[in-house]
């Protein structure tokens, strides 16, 4: 295979854009270029792959499945268009997270890496283990490393599953921190005692 994508012939571009896909299409997990170059005999080039992953997610355009980049790799998924009708098929609810597991993640996402000190100082409270063993269990973080601090205070930040699960390629995508501020519903009133209604 030719370094770069204007020296495939057509019949050699559309060969690899068909092997491609079909890997991608019958994949579970997101696939990184270095895996895709498994599929090959011949060495391809990074650039050789992307440039036909790019004309693969072009070629997919309008229909009801895209072809992403996420931060571990390619993937086809659902477009968001689609997610009520697949719903439909597995009517099973998401989990839901509590407010103070949300606020942590958050804190995480976006300060990280950060001990669970310094998520405690950002949220006033302190932050329970359940917490922090949720958002690992659910693979959203891990240790990175110990601050090197008296106690040595474990390092965290995001995985690439948390990425991957919110769609998104790197941590550059995450909204500006300002914009989330409107998406955070106000917690309910509490109802006023029966005596004074």
């Amino acid at each position: 295979m030719s370094e770069t994508p204007e020296k495939l012939d057509d019949a050699e571009r559309a060969h690899l854009k068909k092997v491609l896909e079909t890997a991608l299409l019958v994949a579970t997990e997101p696939l990184p270029v270095a895996t895709l170059k498994q599929l090959f005999t011949v060495p391809s080039g990074a650039a050789v792959l992307n440039e036909l992953l790019d004309a693969i997610a072009h070629d997919w355009n309008g229909r009801g499945v895209e072809l992403v980049r996420l931060a571990s790799g390619w993937r086809f998924r659902a477009r968001l268009e689609m997610q009520p009708y697949l719903e439909r098929l597995h009517p099973e609810k998401p989990p839901r997270y509590s407010r103070a597991v949300m606020e942590t993640l958050a804190i995480i996402a976006y300060k990280q890496p950060v001990t669970r000190g310094e998520i405690e100082e950002i949220r006033g409270v302190t932050v329970s283990s359940a917490i922090i063993q949720a958002l690992k269990e659910r693979e959203w973080i891990d240790v990175v490393g110990h601050k090197e601090v008296p106690g040595r205070p474990e390092l965290l930040a995001t995985t690439r599953a948390f990425l991957d699960d919110l769609g998104l390629s790197g941590l550059s995508d995450l909204p500006p921190l300002a914009e989330l501020g409107n998406l955070v519903l106000p917690e309910p009133a509490p109802a006023a005692p029966a005596s004074e209604v």
